[in-house]
């Protein structure tokens, strides 16, 4: 009878209040986003129009009359002529998350089919949504599972649909890239928070694509979209990215941690050697004479040289004759320097080489692409982006979005990542 008892009474302990205790949590976490200063917009996907269409809708600041309804879409369907057209049932609820409610972006296998939720540009241009210019800093904090895929997650990011190659054979509208800022679940670091930044909108050092972009030190584990409750429940992650104008600097953060990630030769890696040649570039440019490997049309605007006034560190590598090789790190490059002794005795240098970059936090001298209109500016998408390659991209479950017109500090970061627990 005991055992009766102590069972039963603990099946209505745990089970009966479950559903409050679960609320309560999602509004302690929805206060903590709400309260941090600086907010924009934030999409928890349970606050909806209370009328007509019920579309998801931000929570914005008392004084804002735009709460950003999300709108259904398929990009392949505006942009190619092809595929269905997208709608709120291609979004399935999952009932639960970090506030209460998440969406999936699924492994779409028809390639004609690339659902996202997006604010229009029509309905954003030149609203606090809508930050860009010199002097502008930006967060984008996303609460998601990832099952797969390294794609974005949200921003206001057009890739562009301009691309020559067989993806846009057939295309009917073509743009070029309208990108201000966004968050991606890895790209070249699957799985990592990977904050993205343009100034022009399109390619950077020359390559098809935008290359301003940092990937945090942890990366998300995979996890199945369709595992049982509790373990998806335990499985919530916080992307977030930070561009801090005053710093320069665009960092990504996992789970309230940024961490410094280093890639070492550049030179061989299959995009950033596009910023090792920018480097090189910028170098040879302030050498005075021509330079071997110097291009002399490489434009200006595209060299990626980050300040190097005083080495961090330094360490000689081999000293012979009148010869020194040194290992030089700063705080966004490692570079072996070659010097020669000088009839007066001191060391020159006489070369470099660029062996180590730093992906987090990225380097970024510039401000934030500004559209000069609506019709020349991308929209704000979650889930996806509208990009030339039309890959599924980040597979999954998105709990939570929100955009701050600041940079963040480390302790707001960290109070915004532990809603995910």
């Amino acid at each position: 009878m005991y055992r009766q008892l102590s069972f039963a009474s603990l099946f209505l302990l745990l089970c009966v209040p479950l559903s409050p205790v679960l609320a309560t949590d999602s509004e302690s976490n929805r206060k903590v986003v709400l309260e941090t200063p600086g907010l924009v917009a934030f999409w928890d996907f349970v606050k909806r129009e209370p009328k007509g269409e019920h579309r998801f809708t931000a929570h914005v600041p008392p004084t804002a009359t735009n709460v950003y309804p999300l709108d259904a879409a398929n990009y392949v369907r505006e942009f190619w002529g092809d595929g269905r057209p997208a709608t709120y049932a291609d979004f399935p609820l999952l009932g639960d998350g970090p506030f209460g409610q998440a969406i999936r972006i699924r492994a779409e296998s028809d390639p004609d089919f690339r659902p996202f939720l997006y604010v229009p540009r029509s309905r954003l241009h030149d609203t606090p949504l809508d930050i860009n210019g010199p002097g502008k800093s930006v967060t984008v904090v996303v609460w998601a599972i990832r099952e797969g895929g390294n794609h974005a997650l949200a921003g206001i990011w057009h890739e562009g649909t301009d691309l020559k190659q067989s993806t846009t054979d057939r295309i009917k509208k073509v743009e070029r890239g309208q990108r201000q800022y966004a968050l991606f679940a890895g790209l070249n670091k699957a799985g990592s928070a990977c904050g993205h930044v343009s100034e022009n909108g399109a390619s950077s050092f020359l390559n098809k694509y935008a290359l301003h972009k940092c990937n945090s030190l942890q990366q998300s584990p995979s996890v199945s979209a369709d595992s049982p409750a509790d373990k998806l429940a335990e499985s919530w992650q916080c992307f977030a990215m930070t561009f801090d104008d005053s710093m320069n600097e665009i960092t990504g953060w996992l789970n309230g941690v940024s961490g410094e990630r280093w890639l070492d030769n550049p030179k061989s890696d299959g995009l950033i050697s596009y910023a090792y040649n920018a480097y090189m570039q910028g170098h040879y440019r302030r050498t005075p004479g021509i330079q071997q490997g110097e291009d002399e049309d490489f434009p200006t605007a595209q060299f990626y040289n980050p300040p190097e006034d005083e080495p961090l560190e330094v360490k000689v590598i081999r000293e012979q004759g009148d010869q020194r090789i040194e290992h030089r790190r700063y705080r966004y490059t490692k570079v072996q320097v070659t010097l020669a002794k000088m009839p007066d005795g001191e060391f020159a240098e006489t070369s470099r080489d660029l062996v180590a970059l730093r992906l987090n936090p990225w380097w970024y001298p510039h401000g934030i692409y500004s559209p000069p209109d609506p019709t020349s500016g991308g929209p704000f998408t979650i889930g996806r982006v509208i990009h030339s390659s039309r890959s599924v991209g980040f597979t999954g479950w998105i709990g939570g979005v929100a955009v701050f017109d600041r940079a963040l500090t480390e302790h707001e970061i960290k109070e915004l990542a532990a809603c995910a627990n």
